[in-house]
């Protein structure tokens, strides 16, 4: 019998969800970073076995929005809730469990399995784990408790078991030689704009959003145009760098990972634009893809 499902993970922001996405689906899905609200959609990874389909659904961090943008994300982790087969909620051992009382009284009425994977545990001992399992147990007591490190790795082999315990049998959903419901350009914006998180300071990734505008690939080579948006001439300015050189490092780094990423040639041509409001802008936002619907 084949069994096939959605497994769509929620939790706040900067819980190790990407992480653990990207030990589940071993592949680089989703980017991963050390900066809150580095998923900003709702991006799935496909884990195909014989007998087995596993769809998993990574979403951006639950926050309070405070402009379009993120109501727009905060609208993707709420219809994780609608679709799912088994949700999996990710905590942490430093997170106050209480953080988001609205969200888990959404999770507390679901009818589907709950998995609450407590994470990083390494950063933890044996009794404040115990706490935490026990505070956890009282907020949603039909989830299933399961203390994990999906840094180290650790508990993810069990967790992967019991989700194709509780997934349905059901026909594979799609080909089972896809990895993700994401078309390649989605890829290349993604790891362009992680490289910008990584490189440069303070808010500035926050109001960046990167659009490719053009994606060339032969069998040896792809060439690739991407825009880089950001809100002020200021950013435009610090973007680019003196003599262009922030920009130029950026990029190279940027193309060695689409390199590794699509174990080929990478000719990557960027360019800075100032787009004064895209995200409060609802007809930007759906532009850029913002749209849960």
């Amino acid at each position: 019998m084949h069994k096939a499902g959605f497994v769509n993970i929620v939790g706040n922001p900067n819980v190790g969800k990407s992480t653990l996405m990207n030990q589940l689906v071993g592949e680089r899905i989703s980017i991963a970073t050390f900066k809150a609200q580095t998923t900003r959609h709702r991006i799935m990874g496909i884990v195909n076995e014989d007998d087995a389909q596993i769809v998993f659904s990574d979403t951006p961090g639950v926050l309070k929005p405070n402009y379009k943008l993120q109501e727009s994300m905060l609208a993707f982790s709420e219809s994780a809730l609608q679709d799912a087969d088994v949700l999996l909620y990710v905590t942490d051992v430093v997170e106050n469990p209480e953080k988001n009382m609205d969200f888990l009284d959404k999770v507390k009425k679901m009818t589907i399995p709950v998995l609450l994977l407590i994470n990083k545990i390494d950063q933890s001992d044996q009794k404040t784990l115990g706490d935490t399992v026990e505070k956890w147990h009282t907020l949603l007591p039909n989830a299933e408790i399961l203390p994990i490190s999906a840094k180290n790795k650790f508990g993810v082999d069990m967790l992967m078991r019991r989700i194709k315990e509780l997934l349905p049998d059901s026909p594979p959903f799609f080909d089972k030689d896809q990895l993700t419901d994401k078309p390649a350009r989605f890829f290349v914006s993604e790891i362009i704009r992680e490289k910008i998180l990584l490189y440069y300071d303070k808010e500035i990734p926050y109001s960046v959003e990167v659009k490719v505008e053009s994606f060339k690939e032969t069998d040896r080579n792809i060439d690739i145009h991407a825009v880089i948006y950001v809100e002020r001439d200021s950013q435009k300015g610090i973007i680019i760098g003196h003599q262009g050189v922030a920009l130029k490092k950026m990029s190279t780094e940027a193309r060695k990972s689409l390199e590794k990423f699509f174990g080929k040639s990478v000719y990557l041509h960027t360019f800075v634009k100032v787009d004064k409001d895209w995200r409060s802008s609802k007809r930007e936002l759906d532009n850029f893809g913002y749209n849960p619907e």
